[in-house]
């Protein structure tokens, strides 16, 4: 197999990753939203498809209500359930490594300890992506701000670079917050 066969593949990989995960939790009426990568390429491709950046894993938003149901599905569908530090996931497979996996973050609980803000709740979901329910885009943007790693700013300048977020956003933030995202505006190369 060919370099450029293995990229495309990797990149299949984790989409039939997403849309098996959501078809499992949707059957089982699982509240649910896409977070992380997923969920920002997802409101990129609305604006521009040239610029969406490929994610290597699936992010998951569940109540934690429908954690139990949310398990059964997924494990119906051929996810395999490991505890990981921090995280609940549903590797792709039991011979699956973490990397591909489906990661679970239960709403309205902090992802970590050090972080300011809990995750938002499944309701703030939008039919965005053929069906898949996305995490609303303010919502999207507190939890990256919120969590604030390399690949979270990456992900907020790619939003920023095609006019979805912008100054606007900053009266509707926290100090904290707003300051990140100010900070991301006006130094976006720093």
């Amino acid at each position: 197999m060919s370099v450029l066969e293995r990229m495309v593949r990797a990149v299949e990989k984790v989409r039939d990753r997403l849309v098996r995960a959501c078809a499992a939790l949707e059957a089982a009426g699982v509240r649910y939203a896409v977070i992380g990568g997923n969920a920002v390429a997802a409101w990129v491709a609305t604006v521009d498809e040239t610029a969406v950046r490929n994610t290597r894993d699936v992010d998951i938003l569940i109540e934690p209500d429908d954690f139990d149901a949310a398990s059964k599905a997924l494990e119906a569908a051929g996810f395999v359930y490991r505890r990981v530090p921090g995280v609940d996931a549903f590797l792709d497979g039991p011979q699956a490594r973490v990397g591909d996996a489906v990661h679970a973050v239960l709403a309205r609980q902090k992802v970590r300890q050090e972080h300011s803000e809990p995750a938002p709740d499944a309701s703030h979901a939008v039919p965005l992506a053929d069906g898949l329910r996305v995490l609303a885009l303010d919502a999207l943007v507190r939890m990256k701000l919120t969590s604030f790693r390399r690949k979270d700013q990456v992900h907020l300048l790619d939003l920023i670079g095609v006019g979805l977020v912008g100054e606007k956003n900053l009266p509707e933030l926290p100090e904290q917050l707003a300051a990140r995202l100010r900070e991301l505006i006006e130094n976006p190369d720093h």
